[in-house]
């Protein structure tokens, strides 16, 4: 059995249905069911015995303890976080308490059930990590991309707070032995994400008739991870990674903002025509948002080195299956958009919601 924290969010839903398809290992899934928190995603395994779904908040030390000691996990996956950069800006408070001291709670949790354990499941357990390529920094126009070994230079609260969780869980396996794993992975994208980020919101607005913006002079540059290669890297990380190790995850796809809007109006305009026009007349450029960081790239020679992992999406595939996802599931969006979906949760997992036995 495997226990992952976030696990009704975007990657973490992803991730366990992914899981769930491949295997027969269950899957204990911790979620605080934030705004991001979705249980509708993952509605096609109501009645699958092999997903156990807590509500709770990992910041609860003594909620993480009872879980731990109840489901015997041999792997902690921790996707859990809050991750939409506008948000950290104008509320910063929420970012440090879930990414850094949610984190470390975990840790302290992990650390205690560790070493409670035998010798032959210490050797096999494994504290996966979830991170990102923003705690790196900003890459100027000719600057190699980002290696495991780059300084790191966050530059807003979310890739600051994401930078301090990444710190302690280095220390907690020099300094304790704790056999953890971080992944650092470009920007994601795909089925199933809240449409706040950048590709399910222009599709949206598109759709609804809005319009598109675009910050700055949309030259903004972000390697893009298809949602289920980043899954497929986690997976292989988890089953072949060296304890202590970081794996940079990226998608070799450096595009800009501008080139991800043009290329979604492109598909729309292919795929669901609108009634007058392209969709790219309905771009704006907007105000940039302070501290934007110019350019982000992974290089994933590492993972693909020594663990043999590579992206199965080119960005022009990902993107149509996206797209089309989108198409083919309004409902799913309009009840994220409606606030339904958390309706939904109450009347489904009211009694599945508070503590362990759940």
């Amino acid at each position: 059995m495997i226990l992952v924290t976030g696990g009704a969010g975007f990657i973490g839903a992803n991730f366990v249905l992914e899981w769930l398809r491949s295997t027969s290992e269950p899957v204990v899934n911790v979620d605080k069911l934030t705004y991001a928190g979705n249980l509708g995603s993952l509605r096609s395994l109501q009645g699958d015995d092999r997903h156990k779904f807590v509500q709770a908040d990992i910041c609860d030390r003594q909620v993480v303890d009872d879980l731990l000691a109840t489901f015997q996990p041999r792997a902690v996956l921790h996707f859990a976080a809050e991750s939409h950069v506008d948000r950290s800006i104008h509320g910063p408070a929420e970012f440090v308490q879930t990414n850094v001291v949610g984190t470390f709670t975990l840790l302290e949790a992990a650390k205690a059930y560790f070493v409670s354990l035998p010798a032959e499941r210490r050797e096999a357990f494994r504290f996966l990590h979830v991170s990102t390529d923003e705690v790196y920094g900003s890459l100027g126009p000719a600057d190699p991309a980002f290696t495991e070994t780059t300084p790191y230079a966050p530059n807003s609260p979310y890739s600051a707070s994401k930078a301090g969780s990444d710190h302690l869980v280095r220390a907690y396996f020099h300094t304790y032995g704790l056999p953890v794993l971080t992944t650092n992975c470009s920007n994601n994208y795909g089925p199933l994400q809240f449409p706040e980020k950048l590709i399910p919101l222009m599709i949206d607005n598109a759709l609804s008739g809005k319009p598109l913006p675009v910050y700055g002079d949309g030259q903004n540059i972000r390697d893009w991870l298809y949602v289920a290669d980043h899954c497929s890297a986690i997976r292989e990380v988890l089953a072949n990674g060296a304890a202590g190790e970081t794996y940079n995850v990226g998608g070799c796809n450096e595009k800009s903002n501008l080139e991800v809007v043009h290329t979604l109006c492109d598909l729309l305009d292919e795929l669901k025509p609108a009634p007058k026009g392209s969709y790219r007349e309905l771009i704006q450029f907007v105000t940039d948002r302070p501290g934007h960081d110019r350019r982000y790239a992974i290089d994933a020679g590492k993972i693909m080195g020594s663990l043999g992992w590579r992206p199965m999406e080119t960005f022009e595939t990902g993107l149509r299956k996206t797209v089309e996802w989108y198409l083919a599931n309004q409902d799913w969006v309009n009840g994220v958009k409606s606030g339904d979906y958390r309706k939904w949760v109450e009347l489904n997992y009211a009694d599945r919601s508070a503590g362990v036995a759940a």
